[in-house]
């Protein structure tokens, strides 16, 4: 006891008051960015942005804006004005210094704490302006109030001096420019589509505000993106008189839709302001987009709860006053009534609380009553006023109480021990000896050549092979028991070990790494698609909890003699020659001299011949130097594939992520879906950007 005190003593010495660190006004959000916006990559970037404009909509949302202009201006800045009343800059009470300044330089500091100031905000930790200025080089704040212009600058948060007016003006509002500090974002050039895309929810959310985006960057600057509509015109405009109705027709545009008119509500109840729109489509999934105060909750929250609730009940009632149900019929679920449902619900309170800084869960039990209360009434309206959208809708409720009752006898048959015991998996499945899912991974490997690779070259211990025969069933328009009798997505269902549907379990989940590992061509890119659309629709929490991924193996290799390197892309095999040869020849002899391209033949791990293989021999100064272009994973020896795909020291993998699931959405919904037209738009839009096309 003695000796253990000693030497708690010993490890104590070196620790002491003067090893707490005290940071002053905004350094703590320049030492931890990812505190305060998410991250330092292109995400934390472009939040920026959403951080200033919020602001404005919060003038919007109280009755005193109805335009905001974001400029993209050259140097990487970014200036942001809206006609609201502009931020008060007579001095406070008790800092003494101008309210503007406390904005743009005090952490939660603002007009959304106490009375007067919001009665609804999307900013209520008072960071916005505050955090903005912290992470840039370069920021201005310009406001018009009383008839005069008040001007104040900054770099890294640091005022350059007083608030000090330099002119007259007859309008009123704000004016925030800034310019991200490279120093800690991985990049700052901004990119026009995500703006445009997240610019457009804003306008759906605030019925009647005018958003005005202008690109006027440098030529060098602009990320031309051809899928942005009307990019490069450098103004684009929004104005949605129609709110979130207009939102739920845009989320509908590639859709088959049940019920012509869209139902559409804004009323107040419970001191809560309801706007909520939803239209059926011939889909097999529920598209919910849920926001209070502007805010997306991506996890929804008791809005969401009190709007499902309503609903259910309100389908049920109708169906059994209009004898859809007869008295033996058992009720609709709240499943069988959300299949094929497009709502977005947006809710304005004036102290929402939401579960951590994300904001992505909604706890206020006063909006579900007021969501339930307005919908009840309201709902019940519109079927009693439009019966044939009202049979329409029940029609298609009854389709899926009938696929759900025969999908629940495949389910259970399939799933009802299969992912809690060992010896119920599918025996194609080389399964890991590690019990800790923590570490384990799921190779979902493309064909038996390639799995026969993955087997031999991976780490027993902690990586399990699954290979998948052919192309696998696309799920966009298929019910769970179609999906369920696909003997490929069925083994894949039993070796994640999380069930399906209502009895998902994620903590069952066996491997915390999935990782879809398929060929550098066109089918295999295809096999890659089908499966990201399986995880999308039915295993959304996977991909939300960083459990997917995209393997990375590379496309040529360059041998010389015994020495072999690895190249991922056209430009880094290019480098690779370069260095290699560098002492025999220079990069315009290396031109000169390359002699041929020739087919090889090659032995893949199961001693099948495979003829895609590219080899491109050259001689670049006596030295003979082989380019191998890969087309498949299976012409690469199980040490190969290691070495360049499966080892954790040297591969690389891309996370599947949705950062924005309205575009994902839809972005599936065009390519996997029924109708042609839009996906061959799509095809024609983005042909330009493909790369390392086979044809």
């Amino acid at each position: 006891m003695v000796r253990d005190l000693k030497k708690q003593a010993e490890d104590n010495s070196g620790y002491s008051a003067k090893n707490i660190t005290v940071l002053e006004g905004l350094e703590a959000v320049r030492r931890r960015p990812g505190m305060y916006i998410g991250s330092t990559g292109p995400t934390g970037l472009h939040h920026l942005i959403w951080e200033v404009v919020d602001n404005a909509i919060d003038e919007a949302m109280a009755g005193f804006c109805d335009e905001v202009t974001i400029t993209l201006l050259p140097d990487h800045k970014v200036e942001v004005r809206d006609n609201g009343r502009g931020i008060p800059v007579d001095i406070h009470p008790t800092q003494k210094i101008s309210a503007l300044e406390i904005v743009m330089t005090i952490l939660h500091a603002g007009g959304k704490f106490g009375d007067g100031g919001y009665k609804i905000s999307g900013g209520l930790h008072g960071v916005g302006a505050s955090v903005v200025n912290a992470l840039s080089t370069d920021a201005k704040a310009e406001v018009h109030r009383e008839g005069q212009i008040w001007v104040q600058e900054y770099k890294i948060g640091k005022p350059q001096g007083k608030v000090k007016a330099i002119g007259k003006c007859k309008d009123t509002g704000t004016t925030i420019t800034f310019r991200p500090d490279d120093s800690i974002f991985e990049t700052i050039d901004f990119e026009w589509k995500i703006i445009v895309d997240h610019l457009r929810q804003y306008a759906y959310l605030s019925k009647g505000v005018k958003i005005i985006l202008k690109d006027r960057r440098s030529a060098e600057e602009k990320t031309v993106d051809v899928t942005a509509i009307p990019y490069p015109d450098p103004t684009y405009q929004f104005f949605f008189e129609g709110g979130i109705a207009s939102f739920v027709r845009y989320l509908n545009q590639h859709k088959e839709i049940k019920n012509e008119n869209i139902f559409y509500v804004e009323k107040e109840a419970e001191d809560v302001k309801v706007e909520l729109a939803l239209q059926y489509s011939e889909d097999y999934s529920e598209s919910l987009f849920a926001f209070t105060n502007n805010i997306h909750n991506p996890d929804g929250g008791t809005h969401v709860q009190g709007f499902r609730t309503a609903l259910t009940r309100c389908l049920n009632t109708y169906a059994r006053n209009k004898n859809f149900l007869k008295e033996k019929d058992a009720n609709l679920t709240g499943e069988d009534v959300r299949e094929g449902l497009n709502v977005v619900i947006s809710i304005k309170l004036r102290e929402p609380q939401f579960e951590g800084q994300t904001k992505s869960k909604l706890g206020n039990t006063e909006a579900k009553t007021a969501v339930e209360t307005v919908m009840n009434e309201q709902f019940a309206i519109f079927l009693e006023e439009n019966p044939k959208d009202g049979e329409n809708i029940i029609n298609k409720c009854l389709l899926a109480s009938r696929a759900r009752n025969a999908a629940k006898i495949a389910r259970d048959a399939i799933l009802r021990k299969g992912a809690l015991e060992g010896f119920t998996l599918p025996g194609k499945l080389a399964d890991c000896s590690s019990r800790d899912a923590t570490i384990s991974e799921l190779y979902i490997v493309e064909g038996d050549s390639a799995g026969g690779s993955a087997k031999q070259g991976r780490d027993r211990e902690f990586q399990a092979i699954l290979p998948l025969r052919g192309k696998v069933l696309n799920v966009e328009r298929a019910r769970i028991d179609k999906i369920l009798g696909n003997n490929e997505l069925k083994s894949l269902i039993i070796a994640m070990g999380t069930n399906f549907g209502e009895q998902f379990d994620i903590t069952k989940l066996r491997y915390h790494r999935i990782i879809l590992m398929t060929d550098a061509d066109v089918d295999g890119a295809h096999i890659r698609t089908l499966l990201l659309t399986f995880f999308y629709r039915h295993f959304p929490q996977l991909i939300a909890g960083g459990h997917v991924y995209i393997a990375q193996p590379p496309l040529f290799s360059v041998k010389v003699g015994k020495d072999i390197k690895y190249a991922f892309t056209e430009e880094e095999r290019d480098v690779i020659i370069s260095e290699i040869t560098a002492k025999k020849a220079d990069k315009a002899d290396a031109k000169k001299k390359a002699e041929k391209v020739e087919k090889v033949e090659t032995e893949n791990a199961n001693g099948e011949v495979d003829e895609a293989s590219e080899l491109e021999m050259l001689d670049i100064g006596g030295v003979k130097v082989n380019v191998q272009r890969y087309k498949g994973l299976g012409e690469m020896n199980p040490e190969q594939l290691w070495t360049t795909t499966m080892d954790p020291k040297n591969r690389i993998m891309k996370l599947v992520a949705v950062e924005d699931a309205e575009i994902a959405n839809e972005t599936f919904e065009i390519l996997m879906g029924d109708e042609v037209e839009p996906r061959k738009k799509f095809i024609q839009t983005q042909a330009k950007n493909v790369k390392n096309l086979d044809i």
